[in-house]
């Protein structure tokens, strides 16, 4: 290769021997480069990164895996599909034509093969290149491609070259004019007969169809509108030949067409607002975070090409460059130091993208903001507002707070920076203080948790130190005034004076007689600065037994100390006492005085149980009887049993067996006994050492019984008499029960009696009306114009009443004015119309300039003087009226018939 590449004679001998051999026949197929030497055109300015060629290698199915090495790597590169692409940025126009030497490897023969390429800058070019080799360079002069020749019989044989369809690179956005024509198509066999061109795939007959059109006749291939290499950056096109009956007369050959990008698109920032935070006090070269940019640019070009810069920074304390950026990654790191919360709590820096690799005269830019927030962290301790603070707090109370501590902190505040946190470090040995912090205002709470005794201390200096919650940062130390002094004034307060000891144990025999001293229980006055007096007093005594002393405190007995009374409890009897002072206010205590009461043989032993049964023969019932007794041992048990000599009947009928100590048995000594009861007294007798005897009553039924030894009789002793209580309760429930049925009794009797007073002189059950009649009311109305008038018949002439006294008058009657003179009138003849009567009455009364309006109330009691018209009041006069004949009110219509059972009909 290296010969070849000094002899150029060389090469061209190589190039006709192998033409000669081919003349010569088709040898089966070799691998190797399909041609031993390319010609290409490259374009006379290449981007890094831009595909020039590519070299085709034939395997002949070896299957083995070539790599391909190119003589320049630092201006070329080859990949794996054999495409040759542009290491760097190169201008050929100032170099001559180059020869570039691709050497293919088998990697498992280790077999080399090379082949030669020719670049030609398209300036230097006078003439078309014909090989396919040569990337499509769009010009006046259309490149063509050929289809490879193929023999009659379809049998694919060696060419004198075989050939390298290289992609067609087309510029996005170009403006045309359209169709714009990229390349040739031909056959050799259209020198001969007629073919037509044809091409397929996406972006031809295929979506998005009409983007590539071909010349059938000419086989010109043409872009027909401008494309987007955003949107699809290559096209596979596929172009056929055929004649005119449509017969294939080349095999189709495949067409590449790259989209070349062009800077058409700006930088886009992902967010256009980025946030980030950095401690303050941070050291330059710490990192804070990184803004990220896109551009939809081809990244393999500097179209795709991202450098980032920061434009401003705001604000420009302590430096105007705080912070740096890097140029490709977007990463941002503080270059400065001094960062302070305190004094700039945020930075905000507009970052620019810059494309073509940051070039500012044909890059697109675009900008976004970060805001970077300086994060607090522990570098100003807390510093007390005062060196000494003050309170007070009186004696013996607990959970009060004396004093408030007050602190700044410069640190963000409800931090943990911030927050502030008291210890006591000083003057307070022995825990009666505590500072915790209000979470409000920060402040230290001095408080007090145990009880403090001003005759102990009066004065409490303490110490305390504030804190943070977090240490300080490195380097920071506490200062003066994280430590102040707390003086606490104690105030003396009237203490309550109290027993010792409490309670107080005495222990004495039971049975001790009034005024007898016990004990003397006294109270000590824990306010030795106060000159103060203390009296005594009974607080708590259940049975009523002591007495203590005002002055000394001496306690006495008022009554006898039993042992066995309920009061005491397991032999000890509590009494409470009040201690008093003369303070002011005063003060009290109590104490506790035990008296422990030892047993003496003060209580006779009583039989149990008190009632039994007992079958009329003695056989097979026996009673089992103890004794009870108050005392204790050995004042009690063991016991001794025995039946009283009377009556003499007793030891006849019954006798007593000793079966232990505490119990006895109790049978029948003869063979049968009456059925009844029985009262038998039994001398029992305890073991004091005074021993105590008692008669005690055991009441026994003596009953008949079935053959379980069971009383058939159903009156037992205990149901044989209710107790007291039980009778007075069933009284008291009979009694209550006959009162609530007396006074039922008597409250439907009144009611009974209301009913008759305000029964209706006529019966409801006669009234033909539903509605209620007031007979009281005689002004004229609506519920009066349905009267049958005609009914009304003048009743018999009686005598007028006697004519009321002068001066006496009711209080509704009409005033006593000059009475118009009536006309008088004869009396009609019964039965006589009253409806002219009361229709003279009507007219009289409306020609009466005296008389009250006709809506208002009518007084028809008062009948003044001279009228014709009898009185009714005979009604209820005291003459018998026997001589007057009311059977006529029969016929008046049921409303009269009430009356006319009154007044009429017979005597009876």
């Amino acid at each position: 290769a290296f010969w070849l590449m000094l002899n150029p004679f060389g090469l061209i001998i190589l190039i006709a021997v192998l033409i000669a051999a081919e003349g010569r026949g088709t040898p089966p197929c070799r691998p190797g480069f399909s041609e031993d030497v390319y010609k290409v055109v490259v374009p006379d300015i290449t981007e890094k990164g831009q595909p020039l060629f590519n070299v085709r290698f034939v395997n002949c199915g070896r299957g083995g895996l070539v790599r391909f090495e190119c003589s320049n790597p630092s201006d070329f590169r080859i990949e794996a599909d054999g495409v040759v692409y542009a290491a760097r940025s190169i201008q050929h126009s100032t170099l001559p034509a180059l020869l570039l030497l691709i050497k293919a490897s088998d990697t498992a023969t280790q077999q080399q093969w090379v082949t030669q390429v020719m670049l030609t800058p398209s300036t230097h070019s006078s003439q078309q290149v014909q090989e396919v080799a040569v990337p499509p360079v769009i010009s006046k002069d259309l490149k063509e491609i050929t289809f490879p020749s193929r023999n009659t019989d379809s049998q694919l044989k060696r060419m004198k070259r075989d050939w390298v369809i290289p992609p067609i690179n087309v510029p996005e956005n170009s403006r045309g004019p359209f169709p714009q024509e990229l390349v040739r198509i031909r056959s050799d066999h259209d020198k001969n007969r007629s073919l037509r061109y044809s091409v397929t795939g996406p972006g031809a007959d295929q979506p998005p169809t009409g983007i590539f059109i071909i010349d059938p006749i000419s086989g010109e291939l043409s872009v027909n509108k401008p494309l987007d290499r955003e949107h699809i950056s290559n096209f596979h096109l596929r172009a056929h030949a055929v004649d005119l009956n449509g017969n294939q007369v080349e095999n189709p050959i495949d067409i590449v067409i790259n989209v070349i990008d062009m800077n058409d698109n700006r930088p886009e920032f992902t967010h256009q607002i980025w946030n980030g935070t950095v401690p303050e006090g941070s050291k330059p070269g710490t990192f804070v975070m990184t803004v990220t940019s896109v551009d939809k640019d081809d990244p393999k070009t500097a179209n795709g090409m991202l450098r980032y810069k920061i434009l401003s920074q705001n604000p420009e304390s302590p430096t105007s460059n705080m912070f740096t950026i890097n140029n490709k990654t977007g990463g941002i790191i503080t270059v400065a130091a001094g960062l302070d919360r305190e004094k700039v709590p945020q930075y905000t820096l507009i970052i620019q993208a810059t494309d073509m690799e940051g070039n500012p005269m044909y890059g697109l830019s675009n900008t976004a903001t970060a805001v970077i927030r300086v994060t607090d962290i522990n570098d100003n301790p807390p510093e007390f507002t005062a060196e000494t603070f003050f309170g007070e707090v009186p004696e013996n109370r607990v959970n009060v707070i004396v004093a408030n501590l007050t602190v700044t902190d410069k640190d963000q505040p409800n931090t943990p920076a911030w927050n502030a946190v008291y210890k006591i470090t000083g003057g307070d040995p022995t825990g009666r203080f505590s500072v915790p912090t209000d979470p409000t205002t920060n402040e230290g709470l001095v408080t007090v948790v145990k009880p403090i005794d001003y005759e102990i201390s009066r004065t409490y200096v303490l110490t305390v130190e504030a804190r943070n919650e977090v240490p300080l940062a490195r380097g920071i130390h506490s200062p003066r005034q994280s430590t102040a002094t707390v003086s606490i004034r104690v105030i003396d307060v009237n203490e309550s004076p109290y027993f010792e000891p409490n309670p107080k144990l005495v222990k004495l025999e039971e049975g001790m007689m009034p005024e007898s001293s016990l004990t003397t229980f006294t109270a000590q006055d824990p306010d030795r600065f106060m000159q103060q007096t203390i009296r005594y007093s009974k607080l708590s005594d259940p049975a009523n037994w002591l007495r203590i002393d005002p002055n000394t405190g001496r306690i006495t007995t008022i009554a006898i100390l039993d042992r066995e009374s309920p009061f005491v409890k397991n032999s000890l009897y509590n009494a409470t006492f009040l201690a008093s002072d003369s303070g002011v206010p005063p003060a009290s205590g109590t104490g506790t005085l035990q008296i422990y009461l030892l047993d003496i043989n003060d209580n006779a032993p009583k039989v149990f149980p008190q009632e039994a049964e007992i079958c009329e023969k003695p056989e097979p019932n026996a009673i089992n009887i103890t004794a009870l007794d108050g005392d204790l041992n050995p004042n009690a048990g063991p016991f001794a049993f025995e039946l009283a000599h009377r009556p003499p009947d007793v030891r006849r009928n019954w006798t007593i067996t000793r079966i232990s100590g505490d119990y006895a048995q109790m049978s029948l000594k003869i063979s049968f006994l009456e059925t009844g009861i029985y009262e038998i007294p039994i001398i029992i007798t305890d073991s004091g050492n005074l021993p105590m005897s008692n008669t005690s009553y055991l009441r026994i039924k003596v009953c008949q019984c079935d053959i379980n030894g069971d009383c058939t009789d159903q009156q037992h002793i205990m149901a044989a008499g209710l107790g007291t209580g039980a009778i007075i309760a069933i009284l008291l429930c009979i009694i209550i029960l006959l009162i609530l049925v007396l006074l039922f009794v008597v409250w439907m009797k009144r009611r009974d009696k209301e009913r008759q007073a305000k029964q209706l002189l006529i019966d409801p059950e006669d009234d033909v009306r539903d509605n209620i009649l007031k007979y009281d009311e005689e002004g004229g109305g609506e519920e009066d114009q349905d009267y049958d008038l005609s009914q009304l018949q003048q009743p018999d002439t009686i005598e007028p009443d006697a004519i009321k006294p002068v001066g006496i008058r009711r209080l509704d009657e009409r005033p006593l004015h000059p009475e118009p003179q009536y006309p008088m009138r004869s009396a009609a003849p019964h039965p006589g119309d009253i409806g002219d009567f009361i229709n003279e009455g009507l007219k009289a009364a409306d020609n009466d300039p005296t008389a009250p309006p006709y809506d208002s109330l009518l007084v028809f009691d008062y009948e003044g003087s001279g009228s014709t018209a009898g009185s009714l009041s005979s009604l209820n006069s005291s003459s018998s009226g026997g001589d007057q004949d009311y059977d006529y009110l029969n016929d008046w219509g049921p409303r009269f018939r009430k009356l006319a059972d009154m007044y009429g009909g017979s005597d009876d």
